[in-house]
């Protein structure tokens, strides 16, 4: 009787530590879930200061000097393009950013130019190739700057922290109540922003953004006393070279719809020519 009664016991203690070490992992996964959300939501409603903007930047820069060399050949190029983009965003409404704006030339014939909220901007070899004016270079600039301005990529930060917190508010749920732990489940969501990053490099952004960006840059031409039909003149021009599946023709609109929707405010500025624009841009890309 007496062993009964302590097998008994044995068991009974035995099943309290099974429930009392199932109840612990439970309230342990629910806090890992709260503080998952709320770190998340914390993440997709808070402010993006200019200085984050910045080393979110060069987050993206590093990722695309991953996948390209840095042109130093002709650090006199490298300059000239400085002063084209000094012109632009001195006559900007925003003339001054965390760290300034910097050009830099990408070691690649393929046709592309890249901007980042850290005020980088990339322009590869190709695209100078294509250009046959100053007006062109600076329409190209003028862009991108654009894009920096109108903080396309914050943007498209902000909508993508959305989605993750919306991705982690899901997965936390799922992992409680399939006894999962959280943090494995959320785990796989701690790469996402550079996931973001490289498929904003690869395929750049919304079209929408791109128009504007170009109505933008019609805008900045004019301020700095630029020709802003440089910019259509430029479409025109990579149109000739741009190819649907690589550089431009994977990250941009067609030049037919941007010329078409930068036309529209060409028309309101008027043209202008200097010739030591002309003579500048000879030397500069001999």
């Amino acid at each position: 009787m007496r062993n009964k009664i302590s097998i008994i016991f044995i068991i009974f203690i035995f099943s309290g530590m099974i429930f009392s070490c199932g109840l612990s992992t439970f309230f342990n996964n629910v806090s890992n879930a709260s503080t998952a959300i709320a770190d998340a939501n914390n993440a997709a409603n808070e402010d993006i200061t200019p200085e984050q903007e910045y080393y979110i930047g060069r987050a993206v820069a590093a990722n695309l000097l991953g996948r390209y060399k840095l042109y130093t050949r002709n650090q006199n190029l490298t300059n000239y393009l400085n002063q084209i983009c000094a012109a632009i965003t001195i006559n900007s409404p925003q003339p001054d950013i965390y760290n300034g704006y910097h050009v830099a030339i990408l070691d690649t014939d393929e046709i592309n130019a890249f901007a980042t909220s850290g005020g980088h901007i990339f322009v590869t070899r190709g695209i100078i190739n294509a250009a046959d004016t100053e007006d062109g270079l600076a329409g190209i600039i003028a862009h991108e700057v654009a894009h920096i301005q109108l903080k396309h990529g914050i943007s498209a930060i902000k909508s993508s922290r959305k989605t993750q917190a919306m991705l982690v508010t899901n997965t936390a749920i799922a992992g409680v109540a399939g006894g999962t732990d959280v943090k494995q489940l959320t785990d796989a969501l701690n790469d996402s922003f550079m996931e973001f990053v490289q498929t904003l490099v690869s395929n750049g952004y919304a079209k929408n953004q791109e128009f504007d960006a170009d109505t933008k840059a019609v805008s900045l031409m004019a301020s700095a006393g630029y020709n802003p039909a440089g910019l259509t003149k430029m479409l025109m021009s990579l149109g000739h070279f741009q190819k649907p599946d690589s550089g431009f023709g994977k990250t941009h609109p067609s030049p037919e719809e941007r010329i078409a929707n930068a036309q529209k405010s060409v028309k309101k500025h008027k043209a202008t020519y200097k010739a030591a624009r002309a003579k500048r841009f000879a030397t500069a890309t001999k």
